[in-house]
């Protein structure tokens, strides 16, 4: 049997992994006489997020050897600013990779002449590549198949998981304090380039209060209930539960409305509720929230969420759902609610829980009304029957990865080729995509006409970690997200503050048990205690590292 990992047996430090083209080839030529295949990777890799690292990995479970190459500074036109990051600590943040083995900064505008010297048996390009025409791609492709080499489009796992990053790095550090942990040294990359500092939060955090903002969505009621340590039930092998105590928490579209009181908005929700003593409850207890709310009339109960915990532990849910049921005249009487309430108003969100309030039509028309009515609209979905296409014109989507691949039935193009879809049958100036322990990444139309490098230069993307690494309860994350950054654009903010505020507002949410309003002094706390815990950075244009 031969012997294939001699190259790859022991954990080399990143540095070593990067390597001159003679080297190179002369590893190549060793490889092949140890009958260990060579898959070939090769792009800009300007910031590693984990879209990269899963290409990177699904790359390496093709073959023996993983060669990553990178384009010089020199031949990368990506608009101004680009590379964010040189030549070398592009080539050295990748070498940090445990699924990486070679890494060479290639000196040519494309890999073509690279792919005829290295002769790699596969070479891994993005799905959305599949169906390419560029000429420079093509010719790659010639170089690769003239030698017997493979070319396989690949976008890897559906899902993000950030532990094999955190592994790889630990187990390749060499002292430096870069690698000491992912989500910190992407957080340094993000304070280099971005005024991120707590000062320019309290200054935006301030802005945000005296807004306006509308929210259209169905209004969910979250119970949790504590119940006693489990035991099993004698006449069967099913768990056996006592409820002590329940508490309830106003969910759905009403805890986006509150979180936007909490910031010191002027919320308004537009929601469906039935005329009984509940949803009166409900209207008295959000109006001393500092929400006004507008009723559309429907049957239907407000749907109920149940949350069996013990201890913290949530070990059942139970939905008490029907799905929403209102006629055409009240879809209208929506609609033209939209008109009254969203004149002048700062930002509008349309908030889809999938439970029946909207359809596909009733989301355009009301998009269309309310998008020449404020200055922001935002819009997110949850749930199979969510109309994520739907919210045409959008300024700010919040998707998870799930939800967006889902709207437009693509499981296997690369995560930036599924949101330019989206953004380009919407048009939407800019997506989040949510990945929940993996924080978010941030897309961005770009001009592309600006760039000579067709499919990149439409959409400029920027990963933001999540910035809590143990959160107490996940539930409503995504609204207090979806809220703080809203509201955070509308007074002004870059999109990668916005985002940056509302990962905050997230990471504050998740470290209470329930869905309870965010306020703006946990958010500036947080902020506070992330910049001074090690995150000083010098904005020179590059990383500083402060230990």
């Amino acid at each position: 049997m031969p012997d294939r990992t001699s190259n790859t047996s022991q954990p080399q430090p990143p540095r070593a992994k990067v390597l001159s083209k003679e080297s190179l080839l002369a590893r190549r030529a060793e490889a092949r006489s140890h009958g260990a295949s060579v898959v070939h990777c090769h792009g800009c890799f300007d910031i590693v997020h984990p879209g990269h690292v899963r290409h990177l990995q699904d790359a390496k479970r093709q073959g023996d050897i993983l060669l990553v190459t990178i384009t010089g500074d020199s031949h990368i036109a990506k608009g101004a600013g680009r590379p964010l990051f040189d030549q070398s600590l592009r080539a050295e943040s990748l070498a940090a990779l445990a699924c990486v083995d070679w890494v060479h900064i290639c000196p040519d505008a494309t890999a073509e002449q690279l792919l005829d010297e290295v002769k790699p048996d596969i070479y891994i390009k993005g799905r959305e590549y599949e169906r390419n025409n560029d000429p420079r791609f093509a010719a790659e492709r010639d170089a690769v198949e003239r030698h017997g080499g493979r070319v396989v489009f690949s976008s890897g796992d559906i899902v993000f998981s950030s532990s094999a990053l955190i592994e790889s790095i630990h187990a390749s550090q060499s002292g430096h304090d870069a690698h000491d942990n992912p989500a910190r040294a992407r957080l340094r990359q993000l304070h280099a380039f971005h005024d991120l500092s707590p000062t320019a939060i309290d200054a935006l955090v301030a802005q945000m209060s005296g807004r306006r903002a509308v929210v259209f969505g169905e209004t969910i009621i979250d119970t949790y209930v504590a119940c006693t340590w489990p035991d099993v039930a004698g006449e069967s092998p099913m768990l056996s539960l006592r409820p002590l105590e329940e508490t309830s928490f106003d969910g759905g579209a009403a805890i986006i409305a509150r979180h936007l009181a909490a910031m010191g908005a002027h919320a308004t929700l537009v929601t469906a509720i039935p005329d009984n003593d509940a949803s009166n409850d409900l209207m008295h207890r959000l109006g001393d929230a500092g929400v006004e709310v507008v009723r559309i009339p429907c049957a239907t109960p407000i749907p109920e969420k149940q949350r069996y915990l013990v201890g913290r532990e949530k070990v059942v849910k139970i939905d008490r759902v029907q799905p929403i049921a209102i006629d055409a005249r009240a879809r209208a009487e929506l609609v033209s609610a939209g008109i009254r309430v969203a004149e002048g108003a700062d930002a509008a969100i349309i908030a889809d829980f999938g439970l029946g309030m909207f359809s596909p039509r009733t989301i355009e028309d009301l998009c269309a009304t309310v998008r020449p009515r404020v200055r922001l609209l935002a819009g997110d979905v949850s749930g199979r029957r969510s109309s994520l296409l739907s919210m045409r014109r959008s300024d700010w989507v919040t998707p998870t990865e799930s939800e967006l691949r889902r709207a437009v039935n693509d499981f296997d193009s690369s995560l930036p080729a599924v949101a330019w879809q989206v953004m380009e049958r919407t048009d939407s100036r800019s997506l989040v995509v949510t990945l929940g322990e993996d924080g978010l990444i941030l897309f961005r139309r770009t001009d592309s006409a600006a760039s000579t490098d067709p499919w990149p230069s439409r959409v400029t993307s920027e990963h933001i970690p999540a910035l809590s690494s143990n959160p107490l309860d996940p539930l409503g994350s995504g609204d207090a997200f979806l809220a703080v950054s809203t509201l955070a654009l509308s007074a002004g903010a870059e999109p990668i503050m916005a985002a940056y505020i509302g990962s905050l507002a997230s990471a504050v949410e998740g470290s209470m048990l329930g869905n309870i309003p965010v306020e703006p002094r946990r958010i500036t706390s947080i902020a506070h205690r992330l910049h001074d815990d090690h995150l000083v950075v010098q904005r020179t244009g590059r990383v500083r590292l402060v230990s």
